[in-house]
């Protein structure tokens, strides 16, 4: 969920609906311990599915102080706010167990301000560890005697935080230009300021600048998925990766949705089964075709009528010219060359539209 988006009408409803496809795309654990092991681990299968768990969205950090010992004062102010996809982690590495918190933000849109969005994601989660560690230790103060720093803080000096890490995925076809840190939202000029100045970065999967190595090392759909937005814009590289990608015809639906979404394929999904995402796109790219030939042929009969129609008010303005200067002609006001002239006629051509005129009277 972006807290930082604008409501804009329609736009705001599709961005809608994309953002709940692709929350519930990346929260399968295969997609999302994928995205993880790319960032992290090259594409080595480190993190596995079975040992995610799902974890609630919602940061909620009590600013200055956690209330245990606020009993009798001003409650203290607390600020909420909401993640797309959180879960714990177990990693294990040369036998020893790590754990992770880690949370994945999925961007249909760049977002210039991402640093401090995942900056206080991260903090609120760390506040929300140190808040629930200070009452678990408020609950079991009998067996352990508090010192000042501990007091304060209800954190014990042995107590320890577990790691929390922000991903962020970016779905859509433009390459991200956002800033990709804070100091990137600054105008630094003090290199010995700098130095004071905390960073942080965000860690991106975004598909535009992804090799073909790089795609490689993805297991899941989400492979498809990312090249599925690469190519995108470029009709040649996107029927070659169509043609040459057998999983294309055989993709899980959650996959598909977001395809679907991302690229607005008009497309029935049906629940279950695999879907055929290249008989899809075939279809979308020639029913395009066929409404550009038709758009063609359309734009060519409205332009011949409107030159049609510009041709005879010239040519009627011709005309009524010309009568005006043969009518003087005959009353002698101007001389037949004088007239020809003006009508860009010559002298033989003028005086044979006269002696038509003429005639007829």
């Amino acid at each position: 969920m972006d807290i930082f988006a604008h409501k804009k009408g329609g736009k705001d409803t599709h961005m809608g609906t994309t953002d709940v496809i692709t929350k519930n795309y990346i929260r399968q654990n295969d997609v999302f311990a994928d995205a993880c092991n790319y960032l992290i681990y090259g594409g080595k299968a480190i993190i596995r599915p079975e040992e995610l768990k799902e974890m609630d969205t919602a940061e909620l950090g009590i600013l200055f102080g956690n209330g245990v010992h606020n009993k009798g004062r001003k409650k203290p102010e607390s600020v909420q706010k909401y993640r797309d996809v959180l879960k714990s982690a177990v990693v294990m590495q040369d036998g020893q167990a790590a754990y992770l918190i880690i949370g994945i933000e999925n961007q249909t849109d760049i977002h210039c301000a991402m640093p401090v969005r995942n900056m206080i994601y991260d903090a609120l989660q760390y506040g929300k560890q140190v808040d629930q560690t200070a009452r678990r230790n408020q609950r079991n103060r009998r067996t352990r005697v508090q010192k000042k720093g501990e007091f304060l803080s209800g954190f014990y000096k042995e107590d320890k935080l577990i790691p929390v890490i922000t991903f962020v995925i970016h779905f859509g076809a433009e390459e991200w230009d956002g800033p990709m840190s804070l100091k990137e939202m600054m105008d630094l000029q003090d290199e010995v300021l700098e130095e004071y100045i905390q960073d942080y970065r965000i860690y991106l999967i975004d598909p535009v600048k992804l090799t073909e190595e790089e795609l490689g090392k993805f297991k899941s759909s989400l492979r498809e998925v990312l090249m599925f937005m690469k190519y995108s814009k470029d009709e040649e590289k996107m029927d070659e990766f169509i043609r040459n990608n057998e999983n294309m015809s055989r993709m899980d639906r959650m996959a598909a949705e977001v395809m679907k979404c991302i690229g607005k394929i008009p497309m029935e999904i049906e629940e279950g089964g695999e879907v055929n995402m290249c008989k899809a796109i075939d279809d979308m790219m020639e029913k395009r075709e066929r409404k550009g030939r038709q758009e063609g042929i359309q734009k060519g009969i409205q332009k011949g009528i409107r030159e049609g129609r510009e041709k005879g008010i010239q040519e009627g303005k011709k005309a009524g010219q010309l009568e005006v200067l043969m009518e003087l002609a005959m009353d002698g006001i101007l001389s037949v060359k004088v007239a020809a002239d003006k009508a860009s006629m010559s002298v033989n051509d003028f005086e044979k539209q006269l002696e038509k005129v003429t005639s007829k009277g």
